[in-house]
């Protein structure tokens, strides 16, 4: 290949990959990415049953937290 083509492909890239990135920040500043209402409507769309086990998933996640939270307490070195 001659260094021509290799220049023309080395910046055709670079045009490429700057507008790439350009189109990516751009998409996050003006908020492109943010779905606001995930939340809301995940909530509205979920069973009784979904939620119920989310809740109880949640309780149980705090429970061991705090237990090794009292564990790591009493905790101490071997002399």
């Amino acid at each position: 290949m001659s260094s021509w083509i290799i220049a023309m492909m080395l910046g055709a890239s670079i045009l490429l990959g700057s507008f790439g990135l350009w189109a990516l920040l751009w998409g996050i500043r003006t908020g492109q990415f943010d779905d606001k209402n995930k939340f809301l409507d995940g909530a509205l769309q979920d069973s009784e049953e979904a939620l119920r086990d989310a809740v109880m998933m949640e309780n149980k996640k705090k429970k061991i937290i705090q237990k090794r939270r009292e564990k790591e307490k009493g905790y101490k070195p071997p002399d």
